[in-house]
């Protein structure tokens, strides 16, 4: 190593050990980034793009959200959610523990203690990340899924105001780094992702059959069929309770045809899938487990 990183480090060599799964011609570049105290060591290798059996036909839709981070409904006659409660508390945990260990700090203070926890929530969240894309893209695999519909407005972050808590929690939830892992991981196995602005698909009524205006396009006299009537909890005109979060993915897909041009039926999107979806829980051994409409519907997201 130079000069200038062994007076830094205080180090003027290091070892890097090959990783065991790779051949060592695959790897075509090396970086070494030092992060917290840390020395990290990147292994650049090329992968080449997989074409499985998928039918294009088949859609998934995508809402995220905070406590259900996704929710996720296809009319391949799925649905489930990746729930996002954990990735909640651990931003919730960084963020008093830097708050104590701040407390009667000048500004600017930093530590070994702080950069070690910093540290180890960058690395739950960005395994947080790579197991959520790489369940929703399992879950293409399995259905022979060939289309991802994921909503998103640009800069929904931005302009948005719900109070200091929740704001510091939308913040913090990296959403739009799973949304571009899904995006990497649907390039490699030839699943086609699309964006699609999300305007009035949480107050739309699937089941109802509502018409879903564009963003700033909403005819005069427009109103929904149903209710959101608490914090993940739809009703519809007909009395029917279902997640407010898998109606929302629902009118994605009507979005997805009507916006996006997209040829496919939507006649396995039935209540059932809107009412009782598993529920995956990123670091638990049992992580797939099915919730009824009591439990499933009041944790939605913001």
């Amino acid at each position: 190593m130079g000069s200038l990183v062994k007076t830094w480090f205080g180090i003027d060599s290091f070892t890097i050990p090959l990783p065991s799964n790779l051949d060592y011609l695959e790897i075509k570049e090396l970086r070494i980034l030092p992060r917290n105290g840390c020395f990290y060591a990147e292994f650049i290798y090329k992968l080449e793009p997989q074409k499985p059996d998928l039918d294009y036909s088949l859609v998934l839709g995508i809402d995220h959200g905070i406590n259900n981070w996704l929710s996720c409904i296809s009319n391949a006659g799925t649905s489930f959610i990746v729930d996002g409660r954990k990735v909640k508390s651990l931003n919730q945990w960084y963020n008093k523990e830097v708050a104590r260990l701040k407390t009667n700090q000048p500004q600017g203070f930093w530590s070994k203690k702080l950069a070690h926890i910093t540290e180890k929530r960058n690395r739950q969240i960005r395994d947080a990340v790579n197991k959520a894309a790489r369940i929703v893209i399992n879950h293409c695999l399995e259905y022979k899924i060939g289309n991802i519909v994921f909503g998103w407005n640009e800069d929904n972050k931005d302009g948005i105001n719900l109070g200091a808590k929740n704001n510091q929690k939308i913040v913090q939830i990296p959403t739009a780094r799973l949304k571009q892992r899904i995006k990497q991981l649907c390039e490699l196995y030839s699943i086609k992702f699309q964006e699609i602005e999300e305007s009035y698909t949480s107050q739309a009524s699937f089941l109802d059959g509502d018409t879903i205006p564009k963003f700033c396009e909403k005819p005069e006299g427009w109103v929904s069929s149903g209710k959101r009537v608490m914090r993940g909890l739809f009703v519809t005109a007909t009395s029917i309770k279902i997640s407010a979060d898998l109606n929302a993915s629902a009118n994605m897909l009507i979005k997805a045809k009507t916006q996006l041009n997209l040829v496919f039926d939507l006649a396995k999107v039935v209540r059932g899938l809107l009412t009782v979806p598993p529920r995956i829980f990123l670091w638990e051994k049992n992580c797939k487990t099915r919730r009824g409409v009591a439990l499933a519907l009041p944790v939605a997201s913001v």
